[in-house]
């Protein structure tokens, strides 16, 4: 790819551009030996195939419509794009035999308090572990999340804790989640064509003490593209928050991270664009992100949180306050109602 003009990004070495006389690009994104060649002419896409074949031994697919188990559909005419692993969602269903299951509208409900208190803790409840095939269907749940399933980022995230100990209450929260995929099956992400918004959007919010193990906060964020979700997360955080404030900041400085990386990414793609809007829901943490004063009550966090700061001052990031139920980060971080679990956002859903 070097030799014939291409450039490896510094951001994502599977992604290589080049940029054309007439200011057009040319992007081949390779995984493994599986690639998608995206370009503004066909001709550009067929010359690239052409040089390419002169080296290695290649079968030309055609038009993309799926590619590692994602299925890709287009509307040219609308210029909007759809993402989904339906396919992929239908084979674990019929794998683990929940195709019959009766569907349920949340990945995880509010009954389920998940700790390590309900691992088996005699023989017999080891035995009967034992049949269960958790870690396979866990797995499983964990490629459809990383790929095209952010409602799922929570849930995953807590079922994956107990991978190596599960015990039938967490047994009972992954056929949950199977109940929830029987009736999301259909699910869409949806890029489009979003007149006047800025390219990139994040969301970020925080879980205070969520963990019953070690009452650690959790973290979740999501950055969307043209309308359409291509970053998310939702993990434990690394030290113990002393306040809702302290954990909403920290993980604002999570999310700013993925922001900074983002922004790199879409600047070797030929994209510019000014700071990144990062919306929050606490008030509090964006008045500490932005004040340089440092008093009592903050003076034990850690400095590497503060980088946050650099980035405000810097215009890298923009701050700004957003109502918890406008969120699109309040789901990744706990079990919400279905009023609450506000995919709409993130241009998830069924077509």
């Amino acid at each position: 790819m070097i030799q014939i003009g291409h450039k490896s990004c510094e951001y994502d070495c599977c992604v290589y551009v080049m940029s054309l006389d007439d200011n057009s690009f040319i992007f081949l994104l390779l995984y493994v030996n599986d690639m998608l060649i995206v370009a503004e002419t066909l001709d550009d896409v067929v010359s690239l195939k052409a040089l390419l074949s002169q080296e290695f031994d290649m079968k030309d697919l055609g038009a993309t419509k799926k590619i590692l188990g994602m299925e890709i559909h287009r509307d040219r005419s609308s210029k909007k794009l759809w993402l989904s692993q339906q396919g992929y969602v239908e084979k674990v269903l019929d794998k683990f035999g929940m195709s019959n299951a009766k569907p349920v509208s949340t990945p995880l409900a509010n009954h389920f308090k998940l700790s390590s208190n309900q691992c088996p803790k005699t023989d017999k409840e080891v035995a009967d572990m034992v049949e269960v095939p958790y870690a396979s269907v866990v797995g499983c749940l964990m490629y459809a999340m990383v790929c095209t399933r952010p409602d799922l980022a929570h849930v995953v995230s807590q079922v994956s804790k107990y991978m190596s100990k599960s015990g039938r209450q967490h047994w009972e929260v992954v056929k949950w989640i199977f109940r929830y995929l029987r009736g999301t099956v259909g699910h869409d992400i949806v890029f489009g064509n979003q007149q006047g918004d800025p390219l990139v959007v994040g969301y970020v919010d925080s879980d205070y003490a969520g963990n019953l193990d070690n009452r650690r906060s959790t973290t979740g964020y999501v950055f969307t593209i043209s309308g359409g979700p291509v970053c998310w997360k939702s993990t434990i955080q690394s030290i113990v928050a002393l306040s809702t404030t302290e954990a909403e900041y920290m993980a604002i400085v999570e999310a700013a991270k993925e922001a900074f990386w983002l922004t790199g990414l879409v600047n070797e793609l030929g994209v510019q664009q000014g700071g990144i809007q990062l919306h929050c829901d606490s008030q509090s943490a964006i008045y500490l992100a932005k004040n340089q004063i440092y008093h009592a009550r903050t003076k034990h966090i850690d400095v590497r949180f503060h980088k946050i700061r650099e980035l405000l001052a810097s215009g890298e990031i923009l701050l700004q306050k957003i109502g918890t139920a406008k969120n699109a980060a309040d789901m990744l971080t706990k079990p919400v109602t279905i009023d609450k679990h506000c995919l709409n956002l993130l241009n998830v859903y069924s077509c």
